[in-house]
């Protein structure tokens, strides 16, 4: 029994599960709850919706890995074969039983609460992630560059998805007396959009190392990847100008939406930018550059993984900063 619940939770890989649900809570209540225009002003979705909306999202997320996994495991085989769980640990139909059921309750909770803001348009989005997850495992991530731009958009749909629901909400209550003002809650959405883009840079930069260092096995079984279809170092090398894309572009966020925007300037994230991210991102394209095997560009994947934990960590910060500093 033990054994089998081990196995599920390798299957749905339930420690990145973690991650997604804390990012989301960490965007509600480390980003949106402190940023708020004033301490009158409450978030309007409520906290049983707003689990409501991590638990559809874990649900959907479960069940994409574990339909990847039912149809990547003659790769995998070749990858990494002391970690393929369906089929060795986890006969194929209850796997696939497993998927229905996680989408049922993910996409059905999603429905709801696309009619509870009274804006049913939403409940699309819970549909859309269903079935890009299912038509990358069985098509896209065997195609050139569409697969890694599937899972780098889902993945930054995860923060944004504590806004969308958020906003409507709020403009609603508060939308008359913002205007009064002239103001909107625009701010709010740039902010965990902000967190979004990383994630979805991040993650494309991590697809790309993981395509390469997964090479052998993709290649036995047809796939078209990009390191495939371009080579190693060609590959490696769209990879070290998105990191230096991703280097670049905080620099700029940090130089004029962080650190001089506020007084006295924020020191504390321009530390927490060197030390937590571009001294990292610089390090991982030195891997990146000197990389000769498949060890490498997986210390490289471990790390980009790294980077990315503790760009969503900076919400820490800025409640830290909000709260206590400005």
């Amino acid at each position: 029994m033990l054994r089998q619940i081990r196995s599920i939770l390798l299957l749905i890989r339930f420690p990145n599960l973690v991650i997604v649900a804390a990012t989301q809570y960490a965007m509600r209540y480390l980003i949106m709850d402190p940023l708020l225009p004033s301490r009158k002003f409450e978030l309007q979705f409520g906290n049983f919706q707003f689990f409501l909306l991590v638990l559809s999202t874990v649900f959907i997320a479960a069940a994409g890995y574990i339909i990847n996994d039912y149809f990547d495991t003659q790769a995998d085989l070749i990858n990494k074969p002391t970690r393929v769980v369906v089929g060795v640990e986890i006969g194929r139909r209850v796997a696939m039983i497993l998927h229905a059921m996680l989408n049922i309750m993910g996409v059905g909770i999603g429905i709801y609460l696309g009619f509870y803001v009274k804006l049913p348009i939403l409940s699309l989005v819970f549909l859309l992630a269903t079935g890009l997850l299912w038509f990358y495992s069985t098509s896209y991530k065997r195609q050139f560059l569409v697969g890694n731009l599937s899972v780098a958009f889902l993945t930054g749909l995860v923060p944004l998805m504590a806004v969308l629901f958020e906003i409507p909400l709020l403009n609603r209550t508060y939308g008359q007396e913002m205007l009064l003002h002239n103001a909107s809650f625009n701010y709010m959405f740039a902010w965990v959009g902000g967190f979004s883009f990383f994630a979805f840079l991040t993650t494309l930069i991590r697809e790309l190392i993981k395509d390469t260092e997964d090479f052998e096995g993709d290649a036995a079984y047809g796939m078209r990847t990009v390191p495939i279809v371009l080579g190693a170092k060609w590959t490696m090398f769209i990879v070290l100008v998105l990191i230096f894309g991703t280097i670049s572009l905080l620099i700029y966020i940090l130089l004029k939406y962080i650190l001089f925007s506020v007084e006295p300037a924020d020191y504390f994230s321009l530390v927490y930018f060197i030390l937590l991210l571009l001294i990292p991102l610089t390090i991982l394209a030195v891997l990146i550059l000197t990389a000769k095997g498949k060890k490498d560009y997986h210390r490289a994947s471990s790390l980009i993984k790294l980077i990315m934990l503790t760009g969503i960590l900076y919400s820490v910060m800025v409640f830290y900063l909000v709260h206590f500093k400005y």
